[in-house]
């Protein structure tokens, strides 16, 4: 997506930064978001087994300032942080499309599909392991790749200092996000924008993507009505010890965040994807992946590490069809201990689907910026509003995607 050269009417706007937390967060008496969620109130679990509905969350990442999160918001959105003006963080972290993009493989800054899909950002606040083969540990670090990766945003550490630098915006918005002025920051003497402070904005406004009110949620809090008795069926067959789906994608986050061999199949032909097992050194993970969260799963197609499955319900038929059965000739992978043959029926599958429809909720989405410090146009997907291919996403998104 092209952006363009400051207008003037740009270059003179002016630009502050929000003092109110984002909706799922609260402000604490030092000034610092934190998490507000009825599932607070739960003990967790997550070590020790499935539990039930009311099960507590993990750790989350939190603790930043609005301006900090506001500031994030800006940088996230704008494409000046990519080598060639043209990415930005939100190309293929999309709102709309539930912070993926809507392709199988992802479309870096120089128009070819990298090796992956874009997971979903929703609620990466909770994770542990961060990518599709879970080599990353803190957003920081996660962040580094698509930032500077030739094939991805392939920007540089010091042209991204530079270029924020000397925009007619940025400084001040950092100086307002960090306590200075000018520029400057209170004390040391230092300018204002450092790489780690651009880091810090950035995982500020992602940690504040939190989902958890979809009716789902509110069926999990006592509210029986808020789920449909094909909704309720659905959820009772991905519990069971026949489906066994809670195992891995663990209620309230739907993923233990674990790795996982599955065996999916590849599409087009393209070679075995290693995943884990190239990061970690570790045989067992050949074709091994993250469990990824099936929060906002509806909106996420395809499915898999790369679109491997343009349905949720031929996502799920996958796992009824008999462990290893995809599995390419000649390879030895070491299944996840889930993956059997659980013989499900073609009605337990659709109720699955059905279930996975609750999970949406994007009640606090972000307001996406109409304007950015840089002037540019806010980063948007291939599949974002005004394309074609987000016109058919919206319609598939719309309705359960039962396979004809």
């Amino acid at each position: 997506m092209v952006g363009g050269p400051i207008g003037a009417s740009q270059a003179s706007e002016e630009f502050t930064l929000s003092l109110h937390c984002p909706p799922a967060l609260r402000l604490d008496e030092a000034g610092q978001c934190r998490l507000h969620s009825q599932y607070l109130a739960y003990g967790s679990l997550y070590d020790r087994g499935v539990g039930g509905l009311k099960t507590g969350l993990p750790a989350v990442r939190d603790g930043f300032t609005p301006a900090q999160i506001d500031l994030g918001r800006y940088l996230f959105f704008d494409p000046l942080l990519s080598g060639n003006n043209d990415v930005a963080c939100s190309s293929c972290h999309d709102p709309v499309l539930g912070f993926s993009d809507g392709l199988a493989r992802s479309i870096g800054a120089t128009g070819e599909p990298i090796k992956r899909s874009a997971p979903s950002l929703w609620n990466v606040a909770f994770l542990e392991k961060l990518l599709w083969d879970g080599s990353k540990r803190s957003l920081e670090e996660q962040m580094l790749g698509p930032l500077y990766a030739d094939d991805e945003m392939a920007g540089s550490p010091e042209s991204l200092i530079q270029k924020l630098s000397e925009n007619p915006h940025y400084p001040a918005l950092f100086a307002e996000a960090y306590g200075g002025s000018d520029g400057k920051v209170e004390g040391d003497g230092e300018s204002e924008i450092t790489l780690d402070r651009i880091y810090t904005a950035l995982v500020a406004f992602e940690s504040s993507l939190i989902s958890l009110n979809s009716r789902y949620d509110l069926y999990a809090h006592g509210v029986h009505s808020a789920l449909t008795e094909p909704e309720i069926e659905g959820l009772n067959v991905f519990r069971s010890f026949v489906a066994r789906c809670a195992e891995c994608h663990t209620p309230p986050l739907f993923t233990n965040q674990q790795i996982a061999v599955l065996g999916v199949p590849e599409q087009d032909g393209r070679p075995l994807d290693t995943g884990a097992a190239a990061a970690s050194g570790d045989p067992s993970q050949r074709a091994g992946f993250r469990v990824p969260s099936l929060r906002n799963v509806v909106l996420t197609k395809p499915y898999m590490h790369a679109g491997n499955f343009d349905t949720l319900r031929e996502t799920v038929a996958f796992y009824t069809g008999g462990r290893g059965h995809a599995v390419p000739e000649g390879e030895d992978l070491k299944l996840h201990w889930h993956i059997w043959d659980p013989q499900l029926t073609d009605q337990e599958l659709d109720r699955v689907v059905d279930f996975l429809g609750a999970l949406t909720d994007q009640s606090f989405m972000p307001e996406i910026p109409v304007t950015l410090p840089s002037g540019l146009m806010p980063g948007r997907a291939n599949t974002a509003p005004g394309s074609e291919a987000e016109a058919s996403i919206a319609v598939m998104a719309a309705a359960p995607d039962i396979a004809q």
